[in-house]
């Protein structure tokens, strides 16, 4: 099906990095492949960082080499440095996406680089990346563009600052993400609109986290500014471990829902994007899913964008 936006699945990376629990190999492949199966047609599966310090990513190159394997799917890597990066591409990652913190104590609790040092790490991954697979885009998206919940507030003219310093250096597109959930829809129009009118087409995604119930008027906000690629998870599962904090992302079923509705086409299936549930559910018992669509339930004769 044609669609409008694109939301790009992080349920398996952002979705899974803040749970103690280990999801199985398995099981996040079941995940995944329920995802594609629904219309899903980008999916960052994993993060390639060490197992020590992430066990949850133990498996990163194994779910990314079984995942390429589904037809028409971008399967996703976020990487934070070098190493991860020449690790992604070597197990087939179609497209890799680099955290750069907003804030300079976000960017060293989180990655334990300034954020001139991370600049100049990607100008590195994009040197690699051009030498040894230049078909592999990277994004580069600043986290905490909105807020940091260890820094407070993050000037704005700092967060364009330093996405063009990334397009500068080589990235192809370069989004905004609120880590924090501390972004409201004004805040997230103008912040955008400021992007686009800067890098233009190298604008990425919006990734909008739900943390304070903002999440959909927020990435509504983006799409109202020109942003057409949206990050989300399935269950609104996600967050930070090095932003204290931080919770989940805005729930996929309710963001394709919300666009659906509004005649937006975003190409997946809502009844499978639901049903996608239960594997999550079965495979970490006890951990609380959100989402205010699937216990509602789809309206009485609802018929949605992509199927008119």
């Amino acid at each position: 099906m044609a669609a409008d936006v694109l939301i790009s699945e992080c349920g398996p990376r952002d979705g899974l990095q803040i749970i103690d629990q280990v999801m199985a190999t398995a099981d996040k492949l079941a995940w995944i492949e329920a995802m594609h199966a629904a219309g899903i047609t980008e999916i960052e599966v994993c993060s390639f960082v060490p197992a020590h310090l992430m066990p949850q990513m133990a498996d990163a190159a194994e779910v990314v080499a079984a995942s390429a394997r589904l037809a028409g799917l971008t399967v996703l890597a976020l990487v934070p440095n070098l190493r991860g990066a020449e690790a992604a591409i070597a197990a087939g990652a179609h497209k890799l996406t680099i955290p750069v913190s907003g804030s300079e104590q976000h960017s060293l609790a989180n990655v334990r680089r300034t954020r001139a040092a991370m600049v100049d790490e990607v100008a590195r991954i994009v040197a690699m990346r051009n030498e040894r697979a230049p078909h592999v885009p990277i994004e580069a998206n600043i986290s905490v563009a909105f807020g940091c919940t260890i820094a407070g507030p993050v000037p704005e003219d700092e967060v364009i600052r330093l996405s063009l310093a990334l397009v500068e250096a080589g990235v192809d597109i370069s989004g905004l993400s609120d880590t924090t959930g501390m972004a409201n829809p004004a805040q997230t129009r103008r912040l955008f609109t400021r992007l686009i009118g800067e890098i233009g087409e190298r604008c990425g995604a919006a990734h909008m986290h739900n943390t304070r119930g903002l999440g959909l008027a927020n990435t509504l906000a983006a799409f109202e500014a020109g942003v057409r690629t949206f990050d989300s998870s399935l269950c609104g599962l996600g967050g930070c471990p090095h932003a204290p904090g931080a919770s989940g992302n805005v729930a996929t079923e309710d963001l394709a829902f919300m666009f659906e509705a509004m005649g937006v086409r975003t190409g997946i299936d809502l009844e499978r994007l639901i049903a996608a549930r239960a594997i999550v559910a079965r495979a970490l018992p006890g951990v609380p899913l959100y989402g205010m669509l699937a216990p509602a339930g789809l309206p009485l004769g609802f018929v949605p964008a992509s199927a008119r």
